[in-house]
């Protein structure tokens, strides 16, 4: 069998998570799979370059993208010429994007089904872009599969009315692959080092960080580095001003996602709502210990690692689960999530949707 992986962003998480998709398909006696990103996707510039099958020109800002859906009677076309020599038995949706109903027509022209991974059923507060939760229901309709990664998506999807007559596969998010095989924590003999690293965005609770560590700083064995992109705000300046903390609001270019990893010993989620945490799957590969909220399918992610800690969305309770870690740090780590057997059953359940849909 033969999958074709395909996510057209240009930077953040969706990119790597096809790619990370793809590498475990590849991994599997029986099944290969082909991956399909956008032309000028960050990670195919980068050190770290997957194998990509099926480069796609997509666009870099409104106007492009008008011009490029303007273009849809070529690019479908184009697409079902270029599915057609790639062969595969069934299509992946990594992570849904603007331009996928392009990809939707041109599967259909060629008669190969697809299923869309849906990573969250609602928009976070200050991401995403214009219509995305539109165009992903109205791609979600036309497919013939959803996978989704916890049973809060699946229920949210379901009282959307979106899951009706579908099949629903459940899989989990499939790790960093640049942040496995990583030396284990406090091997580097110095500070604990305590990670904030994603989108620096209202809902990631970077209000309770900055009011949990300010209840246990200043501590000499502890140092915190807060990274990602987002806009200024009153809690980077309260992070700012507390003893022993950076703050690098910036962009992380993806080849720099492992080293950052790496680098901690900690990773702390503050989520004040989260479907799945992508930086979560990347600290679970890598061995770190994990201090979070117990929020949305975050807490389902984490369930069975004795590395993760789960709290209440509270400072107080946030604070007591970091002294744990500096003053008894957890004894060892679980082994990281079996993604290959997951890959595994994903692979045969897509398998068998297409067998049910030539019958």
């Amino acid at each position: 069998m033969r999958i074709l992986v395909w996510q057209w962003g240009r930077f953040g998480a969706g990119p790597r998570v096809a790619a990370d998709f793809a590498a475990l398909f590849n991994t599997l006696p029986g099944t290969d799979a082909a991956l399909s990103l956008a032309a000028r996707a960050e990670i195919l510039q980068g050190l770290h370059r997957p194998r990509c099958e099926l480069p796609v020109p997509t666009y870099t800002g409104v106007a492009s993208y008008a011009a490029r859906v303007l273009r849809a009677p070529i690019l479908v076309p184009w697409l079902a010429r270029q599915v057609t020599a790639l062969q595969p038995t069934v299509a992946l949706c990594a992570m849904p994007g603007p331009l996928d109903l392009a990809m939707h027509a041109a599967l259909r022209r060629v008669g190969v089904p697809y299923a869309v991974v849906v990573h969250d059923a609602d928009q976070h507060p200050g991401d995403g872009y214009p219509l995305q939760m539109r165009l992903q229901r109205r791609l979600l309709r036309r497919a013939d599969a959803i996978v989704v990664l916890s049973s809060h998506v699946h229920a949210r999807l379901d009282a959307l009315g979106l899951t009706p007559g579908k099949p629903v596969l459940r899989t989990s998010l499939p790790p960093h692959t640049l942040s496995e095989n990583l030396p284990p924590p406090r091997s580097h003999g110095g500070k604990l080092r305590l990670l904030c690293f994603g989108r620096l965005l209202p809902y990631k609770g970077l209000d309770l960080l900055a009011e949990a560590l300010a209840l246990i700083l200043p501590r000499p064995d502890l140092e915190v580095r807060v990274v990602g992109s987002g806009p200024e705000s009153a809690a980077l300046t309260a992070l700012r001003g507390l003893p022993g903390v950076s703050v690098e609001n910036r962009w992380v270019p993806e080849d720099e996602v492992g080293t950052l990893i790496a680098w901690s010993d900690v990773v702390v989620l503050t989520h004040r709502e989260a479907s799945q945490s992508g930086v979560a799957a990347a600290a679970l590969a890598a061995g770190r210990w994990i201090v979070s909220t117990r929020v949305g399918g975050i807490a389902e992610q984490l369930s069975g690692h004795a590395q993760a800690l789960l709290c209440d969305v509270d400072a107080a309770a946030i604070a007591g689960r970091l002294r744990e870690v500096l003053n008894t740090p957890p004894r060892g780590a679980t082994a990281p999530p079996d993604w290959r057997s997951d890959a595994a059953r994903l692979a045969a359940s897509l398998g068998e949707v297409r067998k049910t849909l030539l019958f």
